[in-house]
C-alpha cells in the first residue's frame, strides 16, 4: 500500500506513537519521523538537556518550529511529543497540513510504559501518576479537537492498531 497524505500521530507520552508510527510508516509505504528525534539529531543534545539548559518554554519554541517544518512534507508518517498541542500554532498545522490520528491510552497505561524512563524530563517529580493525570486533563481537550481519528491503545498490540489506522484509511 502506498500513500501520498501524511498522517500525524498525537497523543500522550506511552500512548505508542513512536512504535505505531514506525510500523505504520512501513505498512503505508511513507516515511516514518519522530519530531522529538528530529529536535535531538538538529540540536545535538537530547531532550532532557534542552529541559535543563532552556526550560520547558525553550523546548516548546523549538518543537514549534520542527513541527512547522515537518507539516509540510508530504508523504510521511509523524509522531509528535504529547505536549506539541499545547502550541495552537502546532494545533493548526498538524489540522491543516494532513490525517491527525490520536492515539488514546489510560493514566495507568501510560504509567506502566513510561515507569523506568529517565528521558522524560516532566516526569522527574516525586508523583508520575498525579502529574500525567494533570498533563491527561490538560491536553486530551486539545487531542480531540484536531484529531480526524481516535484510538485506544490500551491493552491493544501495535498490529492491531496499525490495522484499525489503516481500515480507516482505507474507508476515506
Amino acid at each position: 500500500m502506498s500513500m501520498s497524505g501524511s498522517f500525524f500521530l498525537v497523543g500522550p507520552m506511552g500512548a505508542g506513537k513512536s512504535t505505531i508510527g514506525r510500523q505504520l510508516a512501513r505498512t503505508l509505504g511513507l516515511e516514518f519521523i519522530d519530531s522529538d528525534r528530529e529536535i535531538e539529531t538538529r540540536t545535538g543534545v537530547d531532550i532532557p538537556l534542552i529541559f535543563e539548559l532552556e526550560g520547558e518554554d525553550g523546548f516548546r519554541r523549538r518543537e514549534e518550529e520542527m513541527i512547522d517544518i515537518l507539516t509540510q512534507r508530504q508523504g510521511i508518517v509523524l509522531a509528535t511529543g504529547g505536549g506539541a498541542v499545547l502550541s495552537g500554532t502546532n494545533r493548526r498545522h498538524l489540522a491543516a497540513r494532513g490525517q491527525v490520528i490520536y492515539l488514546h491510552t489510560s493514566v495507568n497505561q501510560q504509567l506502566q510504559r513510561t515507569a523506568h524512563d529517565r528521558n522524560r524530563p516532566l516526569l522527574q517529580t516525586g508523583n508520575p501518576g498525579q502529574k500525567l493525570q494533570e498533563l491527561m486533563t490538560q491536553r486530551d481537550p486539545l487531542y480531540r479537537e484536531i484529531a480526524d481519528l481516535t484510538i485506544e491503545t490500551d491493552g491493544c498490540r501495535v498490529r492491531d492498531v496499525v490495522g484499525k489506522i489503516v481500515r480507516h484509511i482505507e474507508e476515506m
